[in-house]
């Protein structure tokens, strides 16, 4: 059994350094919102972004399903688009009130389709005053080495 439990301890360690190993790429965005830091992450922190998002921009999302979860982290969700031929599906891994940071593992499609091995996106929310606040979303994600010639990038409209 112990055997067993090394093993496997050892290829998942491989894995995890693999991916540490590659060298993430960045792009980040930043827009200033007229409402408070509290609220700005009362929307971020759990499902309601991705709810309002969905109900706003119909002509671009399709549906939204929640696949595993209520919102908190371990909830994954899968965004379907227009005409409802792709999709994306991401995993909630940090929700951190005291920062507001909240940050989302990509499980497949967007750039994990086209030759990416890892998508990470992380939204925090800074206040700037009373009554306003940035919105900062990061998308961090590696290129697979066979196609680093064609350098796929993940999509940061929805962003």
């Amino acid at each position: 059994m112990m055997k067993q439990f090394s093993l496997v301890f050892s290829v998942l360690l491989a894995c995890y350094n693999r991916v540490n190993s590659q060298e993430l790429k960045h792009i980040t965005n930043e827009d200033e919102v007229n409402a408070p830091a509290s609220e700005a992450w009362e929307l971020y922190r759990n499902l309601g972004i991705s709810e309002l998002v969905a109900q706003e921009l119909k002509n671009v999302i399709q549906r939204l399903d929640v696949l595993e979860g209520d919102g908190g982290v371990g909830t994954v969700i899968k965004v379907t688009f227009v005409p409802g031929n792709s999709s994306y599906t991401e995993k909630f891994t940090v929700i951190d009130d005291q920062r507001r940071v909240k940050e989302t593992q990509g499980l497949e499609g967007d750039c994990l389709a086209i030759g990416c091995s890892v998508q990470i996106v992380e939204f925090e929310i800074i206040e700037k005053s009373q009554n306003s606040s940035i919105i900062k979303s990061t998308i961090s994600y590696a290129v697979k080495e066979e196609f680093q010639a064609k350098d796929p990038k993940p999509s940061i409209e929805l962003v």
